[in-house]
């Protein structure tokens, strides 16, 4: 019997080693993500000029993408106000990569709405919506929550995810910048995903 238990317990030692090399192994050491956790993709969607665009938009470039919608009252404004002060600190560098802005709420988000809301805050920043098909294909492959709550007068807001995604040139994703992270932290990742790239 105590043999059996010393088997056992070698069994489950085992395991726990082998899950804890898997992990370290795929463990990103910029963003302390997993590197094969399927997350991205191709997508199909339009810009804000009412344009059909895919990923080839950023053009072989890495990027930085963030999902949210115009309604947003304060994580969205936020975000984008963060992204558009790691473009300014970025500098010049800031054209070696792509950042964009996908609405999760197609209904209400028009390209001319999303092309005025996205300006308010940078430039550099491209907002993406799409059919609702479109759009909910490319929430999906990102891994991304987005639900849609009633609220009073028929009218509704938007749960979803917050973190900004951080992909490679070839679409493979890098990390996350959570809200509300660090600033020299994010620019640090933006910096390192730029050179990982160069």
């Amino acid at each position: 019997m105590k043999s059996f238990r010393i088997i056992i317990w070698a069994l489950v030692a085992i395991v726990l080693v082998g899950l804890g090399y898997m992990t370290w192994q795929g463990q990103d050491n910029d963003s302390n993500s997993l590197v094969f956790a399927q997350i991205g993709g191709p997508f199909s969607l339009v810009n804000q000029d009412g344009q059909p665009v895919d990923q080839t938009i950023f053009d072989d470039k890495p990027y930085a993408i963030f999902f949210g919608f115009t309604h947003c009252p304060e994580i969205c404004p936020t975000s984008l106000y963060e992204m558009a002060g790691w473009i300014g600190a970025l500098g010049p560098e800031a054209d070696k990569m792509g950042f964009a802005f996908v609405t999760v709420d197609p209904e209400r988000d028009t390209p001319e709405i999303l092309k005025d809301y996205v300006s308010v805050f940078s430039d550099k920043i491209i907002g993406l919506t799409g059919s609702e098909e479109q759009v909910q294909a490319t929430v999906k492959s990102y891994g991304v929550l987005a639900e849609r709550v009633p609220l009073e007068d028929d009218d509704y807001t938007m749960n979803h995810t917050a973190s900004v995604f951080l992909m490679n040139a070839d679409g493979s994703f890098r990390g996350t910048i959570s809200y509300g992270e660090d600033a020299d932290v994010a620019q640090e990742k933006l910096s390192n995903l730029i050179a990982a790239s160069s």
